[in-house]
C-alpha cells in the first residue's frame, strides 16, 4: 500500500537479507529462517541509493562492505557505512543493492537507483509508487 503525506510518497515495502537468501538457494539455510524486515520506505527520486536505520542493518545482520563521502540535504558532507547485500521488493518488483546506514535516523529512504532497478516510478496524480504501466509483469531496465 501507498500513501501521501504532506506531499511526501511512502511505499510498504520488504527487505530481504541478500546473505541469506544466497545460503537458502544453496541448500543451507531453511527459507523460513531467512531475514526479513517489513517497512514503511520514503520515496525520494533526487536520493540515490537506499538509505536505512541502524536497526534495520541490525534486524537483517547486514555486513559492511565499504564507506563513503555522502553529501545530505543541508549540504553538509557525513562518512556513512555501506552494508549488503539487500533484497528489495515492492508488489511484484525486486532489485539487490548495498545501503547506506543512517545511525541517527528511524526512516527508510528509497532513492532512484532502486527505482530504476525495479522499474516503479512515482505516479505523480496520485501521489504513489507505482509498477510501470508499460510493463506490468515484467521490469523493464533501459541499457544504454
Amino acid at each position: 500500500m501507498d500513501t501521501t503525506s504532506m506531499g511526501l510518497v511512502y511505499a510498504d515495502i520488504e527487505l530481504v537479507s541478500g546473505d541469506d537468501l544466497v545460503l537458502s538457494r544453496r541448500g543451507y539455510l531453511p527459507k523460513k529462517q531467512i531475514k526479513r524486515s517489513y517497512t514503511r520506505s520514503l520515496i525520494d527520486s533526487s536520493a540515490t541509493m537506499l538509505e536505512i536505520p541502524e536497526f534495520v542493518k541490525t534486524q537483517l545482520d547486514l555486513r559492511q562492505v565499504n564507506e563513503t563521502e555522502t553529501e545530505l540535504a543541508d549540504g553538509s558532507s557525513r562518512q556513512l557505512e555501506v552494508v549488503g547485500s539487500v533484497e528489495v521488493r515492492f508488489e511484484n518488483r525486486r532489485t539487490l543493492v548495498e545501503a547506506l546506514v543512517v545511525p541517527d535516523s528511524t526512516q527508510l529512504l528509497l532513492g532512484a537507483i532502486l527505482m530504476e532497478g525495479m522499474d516503479v516510478p512515482v505516479d505523480p496524480k496520485r501521489g504513489r509508487l507505482i509498477v510501470n504501466q508499460e510493463s506490468p509483469e515484467v521490469t523493464k531496465v533501459l541499457l544504454v
